[in-house]
């Protein structure tokens, strides 16, 4: 995967902030909230000063038993093309079944039986795109009682059957661990980060004991920290601060872009 650099999630409300900001390498775009034949005029000002943009999608499903839809894989087709994307990025969730939308990005039962499901899904989906696909590890909010792998052990089996890509959002494995007690560093031993396309970072806050992983707030030290663990294991192409509603200055944001990359330095200094 080429590099990618220091990113931002591009937003409709951060669209000018963007174009004012140094130090932003690459965009990624909620694919859902786009159209290909009339792309906002930011994404056209962005690429047109040679950045990459990349289609985000939330909704394609992989995790359910159902195939992934057709129209939301030529949406993202045609996102990825009108951008020239040089990827697409997805969840591995489950979010729909019998026609019912959960409404949430919930994670797959891990059992061989769902692997088996969800690499077929992760196939056709390979085969209707045009650009490579990258998956997204989520935050969940619960376990399946007869998971038989951890989610980095899914993941990894995933990859070796499917070759896809992947995002790795450290947010997320830092919400898993705080709500879970599931040991982020761990995940990132197990994890294939030889196959990762580019990394998430983003902001939370802590409510009665439970970690929300809102896209509000600054990152907190301990994901940086992961980030600093990701990065003394693997040099990832990219990473991408997401920030999804009370949105700061323009300062602010360069400033979180700032901590990023110092927390990527840490990896690679002696000692």
């Amino acid at each position: 995967m080429a590099g990618l650099g220091v990113g931002i999630g591009w937003r409709a409300e951060l669209d000018l902030s963007i174009e004012r900001m140094t130090g932003v390498d690459f965009v990624e775009v909620v694919a859902e909230n786009i159209k290909p034949a009339r792309l906002p005029e930011s994404l056209r000002v962005l690429r047109a000063r040679g950045l990459p943009v990349i289609p985000h999608g939330v909704s394609l499903g992989v995790g359910g038993a159902e195939p992934p839809s057709e129209a939301r894989l030529a949406h993202l087709a045609a996102c990825a093309q009108a951008l020239g994307s040089p990827l697409v990025s997805e969840h591995l969730a489950f979010v729909r079944g019998g026609g019912i939308e959960a409404g949430h990005l919930l994670p797959v039962p891990r059992t061989y039986e769902s692997l088996r499901v969800v690499t077929e899904n992760v196939r056709r989906a390979q085969d209707a795109l045009p650009v490579p696909l990258a998956l997204e590890n989520v935050a969940a909010i619960f376990g399946w009682p007869d998971d038989e792998l951890t989610e980095a052990q899914f993941l990894a089996e995933l990859v070796e059957r499917t070759g896809v890509g992947l995002l790795i959002d450290v947010a997320n494995l830092y919400t898993n661990q705080f709500n879970l007690g599931l040991s982020a560093v761990a995940a990132l031993d197990a994890l294939p980060l030889e196959h990762l396309a580019y990394v998430h970072v983003a902001g939370g806050y802590e409510h009665h004991g439970i970690w929300h992983d809102t896209h509000t707030t600054a990152a907190p030290q301990p994901v940086l920290d992961l980030l600093t663990e990701l990065c003394a294991r693997a040099s990832p192409p990219g990473v991408l601060l997401e920030w999804d509603d009370e949105y700061p200055s323009d300062a602010a944001l360069e400033n979180e872009l700032a901590k990023i990359r110092t927390a990527m330095s840490l990896a690679r200094e002696p000692g």
